[in-house]
């Protein structure tokens, strides 16, 4: 059992990346990175959350939501901007626990980092599929990017942008870096010009109550039970449907918004000048983001009544949940003669491309970084003529292709979000660690006030975990049963290290017998 905490050096992680058949390239820069966050972070967040958000659970005090989470996400980039000019080394919060928990613990984060990043990758491209839907009917296109096929719906459009872009990363991330750069530019303008028209239909009544008062579970619509907060079922003194209680959930639930500054740390092995760059685009993306979320749930809550951004039942009995694009249309906004809700589905769809483009990425570096540790099959590690992981992008296209295009979302964010958090804690509690253990390591970036800082994120995420219902810890606590299986039945028996731990014990009984 001791075997469980061995720990991969920070020395061995570097020396690592040079070996010829599993080097990656390194194209990336600064502006690469912020752009790789920007384009991840910006997305369902600003087009789907917020609007859903203020009107099931936390009314206009949503915007205090996104600055709680953001708050959360800031206190935790700082520690991965620490590790990652630490260890420039792919597989992010992975790769750190390696260094610094040991083996066992490397392997549950990134376990839980392919429940992350390949669940909210086949989340996004579903939403991708549903606004190209409204976009094709807005240009006298009406198509359903939904069939039935042997009793099963298949969405042929999530598919296609996952299968889309999986190509694309297989040939070169500076490529995706490029085409990334021009979708972004595309989204972040719609959105400025959302902020900027909605402000002239704002009407301030609708601000008031900010926070809503709290409403019985009966009279939300939720259920009690496994349905409602962990905090509210343990403490049960309120739901989590509006009230103060309501504005704290609804924090958890728009983090999954924010996802995906991270995987910018997935990219550190790629990326010229790490120690500099990789902090500036961790920290700088988030920052951005962070302004123009704030900017659009105000709009959102100030053009429309909460009460009208309830979720609805549509004709065939489905949930309708209300986006930017509804908001805009139902609040008639008209100006220049535009259609406002065509132009937004617009930038939904691009902002939405590159969301799914960056999960894939982050999701085939993990993977990859597990691959030449040998706690997945070594193969899945080897890089093209390109210098990128195309067997692991493969890998992850065709996975990530199926959840999407046959298993319908639910309340899979949730899901997301809640094995975010969880690396999140361990990252904070890394650079405490690592701090302690290995003072003299070089680093580029140092978090401020440790262990001030570290300890505040782990505090602020396991808040807004506890904010998260009670079924969906039930389904991470399976995911991660599931995990240990696995790590079990093969991780532990094919692990790179424990082979070398093995051969020089070997090569020290030789030579000891020899003396």
């Amino acid at each position: 059992m001791s075997g469980l905490w061995r720990k991969k050096t920070i020395e061995q992680s570097i020396a690592d990346t040079d070996e010829p058949e599993t080097r990656l390239r390194k194209d990336l820069s600064a502006w690469d990175l912020t752009v790789f966050g920007v384009a991840v972070v910006i997305g369902a967040g600003i087009f789907t959350l917020a609007a859903s958000t203020a009107g099931n659970l936390a009314g206009p005090s949503v915007t205090v939501s996104f600055v709680l989470a953001a708050i959360a996400c800031g206190l935790a980039a700082v520690c991965y901007a620490e590790f990652a000019s630490t260890v420039p080394v792919a597989g992010s919060a992975y790769t750190y626990s390696y260094a610094t928990f040991g083996e066992f613990i490397a392997w549950i984060l990134g376990w839980d980092l392919i429940l992350e990043f390949a669940l909210a990758a086949a989340v996004v491209g579903k939403g991708w599929s549903s606004y190209l839907q409204t976009v094709m009917g807005a240009f006298g296109l009406p198509t359903s990017t939904s069939v039935q096929i042997a009793g099963l719906t298949f969405d042929w459009g999530a598919v296609l942008i996952v299968v889309a872009l999986s190509v694309l990363l297989a040939l070169g991330t500076k490529m995706s870096s490029r085409v990334s750069q021009v979708i972004t530019a595309i989204k972040v303008i719609v959105v400025l010009l959302v902020i900027v028209v909605g402000i002239g239909y704002i009407n301030t009544a609708n601000y008031s109550p900010f926070i809503p008062p709290a409403a019985e579970a009966s009279a939300s619509g939720h259920a009690g039970g496994l349905e409602q907060s962990l905090f509210s079922l343990i403490s049960g003194v309120e739901t989590s449907t509006f009230g103060v209680y309501g504005m704290l959930a609804g924090a958890a639930l728009v983090f999954f918004a924010f996802i995906g500054f991270d995987i910018v740390a997935t990219t550190a092995e790629e990326t010229k000048n790490p120690q500099r760059n990789v902090p500036r685009g961790i920290l700088g993306s988030l920052a951005i983001v962070t302004v123009l979320y704030v900017a659009v749930s105000l709009v959102i809550t100030g053009i429309r009544p909460y009460t009208e951004l309830k979720n609805k039942i549509g004709p065939d009995g489905e949930v309708v949940r209300a986006n930017l694009a509804t908001a805009f249309s139902d609040a008639g906004i008209n100006w220049l003669g535009i259609n406002w809700s065509t132009i937004i589905a617009v930038g939904a769809l691009a902002g939405l491309t590159t969301v799914v483009m960056v999960l894939l990425l982050g999701q085939s570096r993990v993977l990859f970084a597990m691959s030449r540790d040998g706690l997945i099959p070594r193969g899945l590690a080897v890089t093209g003529d390109r210098g990128t992981p195309v067997r692991a992008t493969i890998l992850v296209g065709i996975v990530v292709a199926v959840a999407a295009g046959f298993f319908p979302t639910g309340t899979l964010e949730e899901m997301v979000n809640v094995g975010t958090l969880f690396a999140f804690v361990l990252v904070s509690a890394g650079v405490m660690v690592l701090r302690k253990t290995h003072p003299e390591l070089p680093r580029g970036f140092r978090a401020p006030m440790v262990p001030l800082v570290p300890i505040l994120a782990i505090l602020a995420c396991l808040w807004l975990m506890l904010n998260l219902t009670a079924l969906t810890w039930v389904r991470f606590l399976v995911w991660m049963a599931l995990g240990v299986v696995v790590y079990f039945a093969y991780g532990a028996r094919h692990s790179v290290l424990r082979s070398r731990e093995v051969q020089l014990g070997e090569d020290k009984s030789r030579a000891e017998s020899k003396d």
